[in-house]
């Protein structure tokens, strides 16, 4: 049961951070509003693909070290913690943005989104430091192989991702149509939810 409250707030934590505005979740809405539903689709299969590399990357990667030093595992965990934590400053000081309309996309051939989407996530390297700061805190099976929970946990990560980036696509252009007041608003609190949900993961991971 202790394991499927895990997977269940680990779904419940990738499923806010997906909503949360970002560059691959804007690229994915203004793509499908202007080109279509499918454009936006090619953007998210490149994306989810690179999410992949970066999962199985962490897998392996970090499976030698902890089967060599688990005790490795609290330090990545504090680490991943204080990590966080700068996430949510930056947000802070960042900001919310107001409305989605500065964003420019240029029209492109399936595979040419495919491959943005693709280099936007395999070649960003707060990605794979945030896979590695954030799967460790859910660990759902102690008696499992680090990897093959890292895996699961990527699994679970794609799909979630796949679901929501698929239903911004969808959606985006009732979005974009809002008044402008209105996106201020939302945005606003999808900005602060995200700040709240990077502190309160930090917290969860700092405890025993």
């Amino acid at each position: 049961m202790i394991e499927f409250q895990v997977l269940i707030s680990f779904s419940v934590a990738v499923f806010l951070l997906a909503i949360s505005p970002g560059p691959d979740n804007i690229f994915v809405a203004f793509q499908s509003l202007r080109f279509g539903f499918k454009s936006g689709l090619w953007v998210i299969m490149g994306l989810m693909s690179g999410c992949l590399v970066h999962t199985i990357l962490g897998a392996f990667g970090a499976a030698v070290f902890l089967s060599r030093f688990p005790f490795l595992l609290i330090g990545i965990k504090m680490l991943g913690a204080v990590y966080l934590v700068y996430l949510a400053y930056k947000l802070y000081k960042l900001g919310a943005p107001k409305t989605l309309s500065v964003i420019e996309v240029v029209y492109k051939k399936p595979i040419d989104l495919y491959q943005q989407g693709f280099v936007m996530s395999v070649l960003n390297p707060k990605v794979g430091m945030f896979f590695i700061a954030f799967f460790p805190g859910f660990l759902f099976i102690p008696s499992l192989p680090f990897w093959t929970q890292f895996l699961a946990l990527g699994g679970v990560f794609i799909l979630i991702s796949t679901i929501v980036f698929s239903s911004i696509a969808l959606l985006s252009s009732v979005l974009l149509n809002m008044a402008s007041k209105s996106q201020a608003v939302f945005f606003n609190v999808l900005h602060w939810l995200q700040i709240v949900l990077f502190i309160g993961i930090a917290i969860f991971l700092f405890l025993p």
